[in-house]
């Protein structure tokens, strides 16, 4: 399976960068790597067309300046760019994410994460900030489904949090298989992978369910999360902005979902809830 890389030139930088991105996403995009001079962003070929970029609107704004260059990325080219970019990273002192290359820091978690085509790195602000939600409540022995699981990031920090069984889904097939792959590099017993939607969900109950998807997915598909949650169990989102928060909070009203408490990390959000 081929890919589209779009090489984005931005200036300025910021919060074009974030903007764009969450653009993007809205359109099929799936994957992202942000640089110094803009973002390269990633398509399934086949899911792609020529006038995609017409819906992106920070593309028509006099505010900015954004160029483009557009090629297509077979899968085996995807780890030399993502080596090129990709540095560890460490979460609140206590948590690092690296790649198998890269030196084992003396932290308490220790996350080796390849991600190929795959989304969530610990290098955006969004699992950023789930990972340290994870770290905040308590996961033992909690039945905990992770939604849009990309590289099986957060799968498997929940299992280091001693959280089992877990479930992993994603649409994605890239994402699929990446996920088994990272599974097996962090020694994980307790995780599940699955590629589907939330018609997986039906007749499954979680006591925690992380979800860092889009804004609109998480609206869309709300109802069957509240109904897999269990009576006190702890609900995790990310993947919208700070300004997405009063639509989602009133969604989570609707369905007996009690707010908890939130991150924000560069007008990225992250929000907890507890189902009544």
């Amino acid at each position: 399976m081929n890919y589209i890389e779009y090489d984005f030139k931005i200036s300025p930088l910021e919060p074009v960068a974030e903007i764009l991105i969450a653009e993007l996403g809205e359109v099929g995009f799936e994957s992202f790597v942000e640089n110094e001079q803009g973002v390269l962003a990633y398509i399934q070929q086949e899911e792609w067309n020529e006038h995609i970029l017409e819906e992106i609107q920070i593309l028509t704004s006099d505010e900015f300046s954004i160029s483009y260059t557009s090629k297509v990325i077979e899968q085996v080219n995807w780890n030399i760019e993502w080596e090129k970019n990709f540095n560890p990273i460490e979460v609140d002192g206590l948590v690092s994410i690296r790649a198998p290359f890269h030196e084992n820091p003396p932290l308490k978690y220790d996350i080796i994460i390849e991600p190929k085509m795959s989304f969530g790195t610990g290098h955006h602000e969004t699992t950023h900030m789930m990972i340290q939600q994870l770290l905040e409540v308590d996961l033992t022995d909690k039945k905990t489904l992770d939604m849009g699981s990309g590289t099986g990031i957060l799968a498997i920090f929940a299992e280091m949090r001693d959280a089992k069984p877990i479930d992993a889904i994603d649409i994605d097939e890239w994402c699929f298989e990446n996920s088994i792959e990272n599974l097996e590099r962090n020694q994980c017993e307790h995780i599940s992978v699955y590629q589907g939607d939330v018609e997986l969900l039906k007749d499954k109950r979680y006591d925690v369910i992380i979800a860092n998807i889009n804004r609109n997915v998480l609206l869309a598909d709300m109802n069957q999360y509240a109904k897999c949650l269990n009576a006190n169990g702890v609900l995790l989102l990310s993947g919208f902005y700070t300004e997405d928060i009063p639509v989602l909070d009133a969604e989570m009203v609707k369905y007996g979902l009690k707010y908890d408490a939130q991150k924000e990390r560069n007008n990225w959000a992250s929000l907890r809830y507890i189902k009544n």
